[in-house]
């Protein structure tokens, strides 16, 4: 029974769907990859088309180039002051260029034909084939700088550059000339067309304004309502006061009546009738004839005569009283009525104010509307007036608008030329150097990347170990004389030279690869497997050396078994004599401890070399005797790892991956080949052997930096 039936499933199915990544597309790091290995090929095709540029240019005709620079607004005291005086055209330029200079559109007007024509029509005589488009193709318009063009041309013909710049430089003054007299005359006949309307509209609204102000018998609205204001302020005020006194009078004559309705010395010395000088003269008198009495009565009998002729007075006095307190208390009375008749007088005139304020209100709003439209279009018409005699100043004016800063220097050969020449080869050598490496790249089919890998085999990658530059040197180290006195029971061997070897990012890859093997089946651990590789030189015996290694120092028990019948090659890197070995077991001509060798460096790690090399491998793996030493090896030690010849063309990994728990495929970077990697596990699945993951070898990729975490 085949070992593989105690593992999962998952083992046992060589063809692992895995979803593609990115399909159909190119990744910038793969690129980038298939760049730096095609440095060369680019950096050759870069170097022809250089090359090849400084040929032509070598072999061309020279290329003249000259030019001028004109100032397209000079600043002059002119200038300056016709910029201070609104509405002219200097002013309106002015505010123009503090937001945007020459633009593209003027420059397209200097190319026009319309500008160019005329240049071309002066240089037929000389220059019989020059053409619009010729002209154009050469010349170079551009802004320099604020308000600075800079025009040049280039040629062949030294003679031609100069007598089109010459000429260039006359049209295009010619040309700022005619079309700043073009702008004024179309600004003047502008606002000339706008006076009649806006000298229409300020009448119209002056007559509106007149009629309104005769509707209304009003000059000056505002000042109506300042006036009625304060009337009503007045009125206000008026009312308040009137109502005041209303209140007291009213007061007075409920105090007259009281007094009037009980009679009495005392409620008349404390009524209002104190203030009436009759009444108080008539209470005088009768306060003195009292006193009198009082004074009489002791003197006289009560019905003497003087007595008599006193209460007589006092009788008569009386009546003068009560009838002087009515006459106070009607005049009082009259007092109220005249002050209720002034407050109703009072609050109807409030109310007519209160009218008026309201209508004069809605006029004022007609009255403001008519005004602001008279407003705006007075100032509409004084600002026309102000811009037409402004560009009548301009129009005055007999200076450039443009000035010729640089005039036309001797052409001189162009560098331009030169530098575009071999910019532009460069460029082209790069483009074709890096369109040549990527389809040579793609084209090969060599697999560069761990990510290729995994999504050509759609397999899981148990370990990716990186570029080992320190490799040969601890293999030079296992072959050397030390090693092998160790290894024969002679001689010491340098434990610290060996664990400084070890401790390296290149031994933490097989770490992490012999935990990943441990971890593909936790309840039913992999006790043996075999490594291989789709063809040679993928580093399958360095794989399986070194994952053995780690294995070891992990505590398992572990036997290398160079299983490689054909080209053994593990007792090369131990420095080993394989006179004896796995053939020789077979062969029943050595006994099974003695073909069994233990480490120096390792006590738990054992080496069982190939031993002599067979006629027919294929026999001797397939054979009996083979089954059951792997049936020992797997009951003597905790793992297995047979070294197998490369899958294609031989049967003999097929055979040795039979009895054991799986097939552990190693395929190097930069040297194997994607279909041979397809053709292997094609071959895998149909044998029905498991594979248990690959073995990424030689990767130069940065996967991390867990590495170079922990350094002391």
């Amino acid at each position: 029974m085949k070992a593989t039936q105690n593992l999962p499933i998952l083992l046992s199915t060589p063809s692992i769907s895995a979803p593609p990544e990115n399909e159909g597309g190119l990744e910038l790091g793969r690129v980038v990859a298939a760049l730096r290995r095609q440095v060369w090929l680019i950096a050759g095709v870069t170097t022809v088309m250089i090359g090849a540029a400084v040929l032509k240019i070598i072999t061309a005709t020279p290329i003249y180039r000259s030019g001028f620079e004109i100032l397209t607004e000079p600043v002059t005291v002119e200038t300056e002051v016709l910029s201070s005086l609104p509405g002219t055209l200097s002013s309106r330029q002015d505010q123009a260029l503090t937001t945007t200079t020459l633009d593209e559109t003027k420059i397209r007007v200097l190319r026009s034909p319309d500008i160019l024509e005329p240049v071309i029509q002066q240089l037929k005589s000389d220059y019989p084939d020059i053409s619009y488009e010729r002209l154009v193709r050469d010349l170079t318009i551009q802004v320099d700088a604020k308000n600075i063009l800079q025009v040049s041309y280039s040629s062949p013909d030294k003679e031609l550059v100069q007598t089109v710049l010459d000429l260039l430089s006359n049209t295009y003054l010619t040309y700022s000339l005619e079309d700043r007299r073009q702008d004024i005359r179309q600004g003047i006949d502008f606002v000339d067309s706008q006076l009649p309307a806006l000298k229409s509209q300020v009448a119209q609204w002056q007559r509106q304004l007149q009629e309104f102000r005769q509707q209304y018998n009003l000059i000056d609205p505002e000042s109506q309502a300042s006036l009625l204001s304060d009337q009503m302020g007045s009125l206000r005020r008026d009312l308040i006061e009137t109502q005041t006194q209303l209140r007291e009078t009213r007061l007075t004559y409920q105090q007259l009546q009281t007094a009037l309705s009980q009679p009495s010395l005392e409620q008349a010395g404390s009524s209002p009738l104190v203030d009436s000088p009759r009444y108080q003269k008539l209470l005088d008198q009768l306060l003195e004839i009292d006193s009198q009495l009082a004074q009489d009565s002791i003197l006289y009998l009560e019905r003497s005569p003087e007595l008599n002729v006193l209460l007589q007075q006092r009788q008569n006095l009386l009546p003068l009283l009560q009838q002087e307190g009515f006459r106070v208390a009607q005049q009082v009375a009259s007092q109220i009525q005249e002050l209720q008749d002034r407050e109703q007088s009072l609050s109807a005139s409030i109310g007519s104010t209160n009218q008026q304020i309201k209508q004069l209100s809605a006029v004022m709003r007609q009255y403001t509307d008519i005004q602001r439209e008279l407003e705006i279009a007075t100032d509409n018409l004084t600002q026309f007036l102000a811009k037409r005699e402004g560009l009548r100043i301009d129009a005055a004016q007999r200076q450039l608008p443009w000035r010729l800063l640089t005039a036309p220097n001797e052409p001189y050969p162009s560098a331009a030329s030169t530098k575009r020449t071999l910019a532009l080869g460069a460029i082209l050598g790069l483009l074709l150097g890096t369109g040549a490496a990527l389809a040579i790249d793609r084209l090969s089919s060599v697999l560069h990347t761990s990510k290729e890998v995994k999504d050509s085999a759609k397999l899981p990658i148990l370990g990716i170990i990186p570029t080992n530059k320190s490799l040969n040197e601890l293999d030079q180290w296992l072959s050397s004389n030390a090693a092998l006195g160790s290894l024969n029971g002679s001689g010491s061997i340098d434990s610290v030279q060996f664990h400084r070897l070890m401790a390296d990012p290149f031994l933490e890859a097989f770490r992490l690869l012999c935990v990943n093997v441990r971890l593909l089946s936790p309840d039913r651990p992999i006790r043996s497997l075999t490594v291989s590789s789709p063809v040679p030189a993928n580093g399958k015996t360095t794989v399986a050396f070194y994952l053995a290694q780690v294995a070891a120092a992990m505590g398992q028990r572990v036997l290398l078994v160079d299983g490689d019948l054909r080209r053994p090659s593990l007792h090369h890197r131990l420095n080993l004599s394989n006179s004896r070995g796995l053939t020789d077991l077979i062969a029943h001509s050595l006994e099974y401890e003695q073909a069994i060798q233990q480490t120096p460096w390792e006590s738990n790690l054992y080496i069982l070399p190939a031993g002599s090399i067979p006629p027919e491998p294929t026999r001797i793996l397939s054979s009996e005797s083979m089954r059951q030493i792997i049936e020992k090896n797997r009951t003597a030690f905790d793992l297995v790892i047979y070294d197998a010849p490369p899958l294609l063309g031989f049967a003999d990994t097929y055979l040795l991956s039979e009895h054991t728990d799986g097939i552990l495929l190693v395929a190097r970077l930069g040297q194997l080949k994607r279909s041979l990697l397809e053709k292997a596990l094609e071959d895998l699945r149909i044998s029905s052997i498991p594979v248990l993951g690959l073995v990424v070898n030689d990767s130069a990729e940065k996967i991390g930096t867990a590495y170079t975490y922990y350094r002391y």
